[in-house]
């Protein structure tokens, strides 16, 4: 599992994934770039997929050096 600094702390996946999703998720894969910027900063941006719940496979993409988030979810 990679580790990642976002917003000036090193998170894992799994905290990666809470912070997109906002509450606790059951399984995080590695951290990988998302090869695109930030909307809002202009930032670098990365993703992590993860399982929320037992029936739902989510990508999520946090901002390395401001607060945006968002998922794949439609």
């Amino acid at each position: 599992m990679s580790n990642r600094v976002v917003q000036g702390r090193m998170v894992t996946p799994e905290k990666l994934a809470e912070l997109v999703e906002g509450e606790s998720v059951l399984e995080a894969e590695s951290i990988a770039d998302a090869d695109r910027d930030c909307p809002e900063c202009g930032g670098d941006v990365i993703s992590v997929g993860y399982m929320p719940s037992v029936t739902e496979f989510v990508t999520g993409f946090k901002c390395q050096d401001c607060d945006w988030s968002a998922d794949d979810r439609e």
